[in-house]
């Protein structure tokens, strides 16, 4: 099977990575179903880079039909170490404008429990700490390779994940500002939260379109408005993720690759053979 150290999961507008070369189509099958699409794997920056189409090609699937754990499973059995995120988010505050690129180190659930959050469960425990739910350094690298890009770039913020498909409404908005939220998205919970769990050093390119719905000066969010910012940025953000992959270069340690280390609950003898043989490929070496 094709291998790959960085991953890449493209949002709203973000349906392929030009300048990959070397390119392998490899089509996976998990043990939670099949990912959004095929994972194209190729060379950029020097590196062997997984990317796939977050809602297929072709734009497919909502929010909430993400198949984010067979997503997040497919990353890891190709062997990615690091997953950058680019996703398009609404703007909660003045400061961060149409066309600014953020780079979140906080999240907020407010989707409806109805996505699938963990890979385990079924006789298997597990619980992974998320009070920084990013990775620290690949934050750090994300920022610097925006910056390097040109881009106004802003670090750190509070992303909210709301269920979608519909947009807010000006009550939800302002009650997310009230709450001192920055962006929001639909996209990037159980996204983050299974990278974790999956050890993958996560953290999201924010691609902000637009002022979601509380700015008084600002149209109301259409379709035709995010997908309008986001054309208009496409070369940005792939600009942004291949100076990034050259920032990653050989890798870096992070929290998020020992995350399952003192995570495991379950008496070990207890864990049915099933859910052991499920997520074999997270937990098998801290179950030895």
């Amino acid at each position: 099977m094709a291998q790959a150290t960085i991953g890449v999961i493209g949002g709203s507008g973000l349906y392929a990575m030009d300048a990959l070369t070397d390119i392998e189509e490899v089509t996976l099958q998990t043990p939670f179903g099949n990912p959004s699409d095929a994972f194209i794997v190729g060379t950029l920056a020097g590196q062997r880079v997984a990317f796939l189409p977050r809602h297929g090609r072709g734009h497919i699937l909502t929010p909430t039909e993400v198949p984010s754990r067979a997503n997040i499973y497919g990353f890891k059995q190709l062997g990615v170490q690091y997953l950058i995120a680019v996703s398009a988010v609404g703007s909660l505050r003045e400061a961060y404008a149409p066309g600014h690129i953020v780079i979140p180190d906080q999240l907020f659930d407010r989707t409806k429990g109805i996505r699938p959050f963990s890979f385990f469960g079924d006789g298997l425990v597990v619980h992974v700490q998320f009070d920084r739910p990013f990775c620290a350094g690949l934050r750090q690298r994300l920022y610097a390779a925006a910056q390097r890009a040109g881009a106004t770039v802003h670090l750190d913020g509070t992303y909210v994940c709301m269920e979608g498909p519909q947009f807010s409404t000006i009550a939800e908005s302002e009650e997310n500002r009230r709450r001192g939220h920055d962006l929001i998205g639909m996209t990037a919970l159980p996204e983050a939260k299974l990278a974790r769990e999956a050890e993958i050093a996560y953290a999201i390119l924010a691609m902000v379109t637009d002022y979601d719905v509380w700015h008084p000066s600002h149209d109301t969010v259409t379709v035709d408005i995010v997908i309008k910012v986001l054309m208009e940025n496409a070369s940005l953000s792939q600009h942004v993720v291949q100076e990034a992959v050259a920032l990653i270069g050989e890798g870096y340690d992070s929290l998020a690759h020992h995350a399952l280390a003192n995570a495991i609950i379950t008496d070990r003898s207890r864990i049915p053979a099933a859910a052991r043989e499920r997520v074999a490929l997270l937990v098998d070496q801290y179950l030895a």
